[in-house]
């Protein structure tokens, strides 16, 4: 007797292989050396103690980032350019980059000027950015050398 199996089960179990595979090509170091280049001027409320919270924050979208970035690959690799694959995943972006950056207004010390909390925009936007086209360059690789 067969074992009845859903659509949506077995795409599930595709995209977990998938982003497996994918979460293989980075490491802690690598997201713990990113978040300091982007935010490492932020005072944080709280000192010290808080700061392992805030990169585990910061790790969190920055591994939702990349992980959209390797699964939208595909499309750049069938042949459409970077910027029309980005457009079909800007509404997620912008949802990382707004949830990255009310995290960061919210915990930090700053809200004085908005000169420093448009420079934590643009910071938050560009980390967001950076690990998406980290994933997406990966995910292109991985189709490649056929290892998708």
């Amino acid at each position: 007797m067969n074992v009845i199996t859903t659509f949506n089960t077995k795409r599930r179990e595709k995209q977990i292989k998938t982003e497996r595979k994918l979460l293989k090509e980075i490491s802690i170091k690598m997201l713990q050396e990113s978040v300091r280049k982007h935010f490492g001027y932020i005072k944080i409320q709280g000192g010290v103690f808080m700061q392992q919270g805030f990169d585990e924050a910061c790790f969190d979208v920055a591994i939702e980032a990349y992980l959209l970035g390797g699964k939208v690959s595909k499309f750049g690799y069938s042949g459409e350019d970077r910027e029309s694959v980005k457009k079909r995943c800007s509404e997620e972006l912008k949802h990382f980059i707004d949830t990255l950056y009310n995290f960061w207004l919210y915990w930090s010390e700053m809200g004085i000027s908005n000169q420093v909390d448009e420079s934590i925009f643009y910071s938050c936007e560009h980390f967001v950015e950076t690990w998406w086209s980290e994933g997406y360059e990966k995910g292109i690789k991985r189709h490649k050398l056929r290892l998708h």
